[in-house]
């Protein structure tokens, strides 16, 4: 594939890497510095543009791109206000959309598992959940999509819950979600199940980037031919 990276910090540089060892071509980098350069005429010849950028041109970028008929694959957080839009765009230029809050493979069985969990300890009204996610101090977004997507999958599954909130609010209808900020962790995600008697926890750590880096790639491989809106479940075949 010819592949157009937006956005080359430190995950476009991965991105990059795990492209080229998969054998695929990067044509086309958009960074801050030459924003002005994503424009149709130089998306010719792209197959998939991996867009990774800022919360505040995400919608814009994905735009150009599906507006000139190139799949799009976003990891962007923070702009999901948008979404629906972008899906729309996806549909009228017949072309493919997928968008992950976090597009590591094991992440996405973590999203599986939380799910499964929640929908099997809804029916024991002892245990109540709770979120931390641990990021570096350069991540913009608090809480991270990651774990508002943790959350959105327990509110589907458990009637108790409804959203998600920053701790500490007190509204107990709410998934409550700490967010901290520290050094240069990549990512850990830990969902608890506390009661009286026992917790059950589950948890992801992310050692690097790679794991995401990789899964925006295999993403990119499979909505490169397709026309819809996807999800890293359709991507996983679960």
């Amino acid at each position: 594939m010819n592949i157009a990276l937006i956005g080359y910090g430190r995950m476009g540089h991965e991105i990059e890497e795990a492209a080229k060892k998969r054998g695929h071509l990067v044509k086309l980098i958009i960074d801050l510095d030459n924003r002005s350069d994503l424009k149709p005429e130089t998306l010719k010849g792209i197959d998939v543009v991996i867009e990774f950028s800022h919360p505040g041109s995400a919608f814009e970028n994905i735009s150009v791109c599906l507006g000139a008929g190139i799949p799009v694959v976003s990891g962007t957080t923070g702009w999901l206000k948008d979404y629906e839009r972008a899906a729309e765009l996806s549909r009228n230029n017949k072309t493919a959309f997928i968008h992950s809050s976090n597009f590591s493979i094991g992440v996405n069985i973590l999203f599986r598992l939380n799910s499964e969990l929640a929908a099997r300890i809804k029916d024991y009204p002892g245990y109540h959940v709770s979120i931390e996610e641990i990021h570096h101090t350069k991540k913009l977004d608090a809480p991270s999509g990651t774990a508002i997507a943790l959350a959105e999958g327990i509110s589907e599954q458990h009637k108790r819950y409804s959203g998600w909130s920053l701790m500490p609010d007190g509204d107990e209808t709410r998934v409550p979600i700490t967010a901290v900020r520290e050094g240069m962790v990549p990512g850990t995600h830990t969902i608890v199940w506390d009661s009286d008697i026992d917790t059950l926890s589950i948890r992801h750590e992310a050692k690097n980037r790679k794991g995401l880096a990789l899964g925006a790639v295999v993403a990119a491989e499979y909505i490169h031919t397709r026309k819809g809106v996807f999800t890293m479940s359709d991507v996983l075949g679960f």
